[in-house]
């Protein structure tokens, strides 16, 4: 026996501009109806039933993230979704492309959550697009 990840929460303090911005990165994640959620939540639900979750909390992000998503570009490059995702409001907070395995571009959402493009892309990482 063993567990699946069901969901990952996000702190914010605006969960539904969170996941709003969120929808425009993901793909394959898309946000639940409004109203399904309140002002203190807000949720998008991707594939294999998993969600990310913004949930209301008052204090500020003030650290490092101790755990973030790391994104793979599907049909693009990293430079192409790095830059795509930076007009979307995202900002550069690390540049790692160029490390000897591809490297990675760690950014930082509207509200300062890290969470890295990865170089490599899926169809160079062998995923399927299905």
């Amino acid at each position: 026996m063993v567990s699946r990840v069901a969901n990952i929460c996000v702190d914010s303090h605006d969960p539904v501009a969170q996941a709003r911005w969120w929808e425009q990165v993901l793909d394959d994640f898309h946000v639940v109806p409004d109203g399904a959620w309140n002002d203190n939540e807000a949720e998008l639900r991707g594939p294999g039933g998993r969600w990310l979750e913004f949930l209301r909390v008052p204090e500020a992000k003030v650290v490092k993230n101790r755990m973030h998503l790391c994104l793979r570009p599907v049909g693009t490059t990293c430079d192409a979704e790095v830059e795509r995702i930076v007009g979307l409001g995202a900002s550069v907070v690390d540049d790692r492309r160029g490390l000897e395995d591809g490297g990675w571009v760690v950014l930082g959402d509207p509200e300062g959550n890290e969470f890295c493009v990865l170089s490599t892309s899926a169809e160079d990482a062998g995923i399927s697009q299905a």
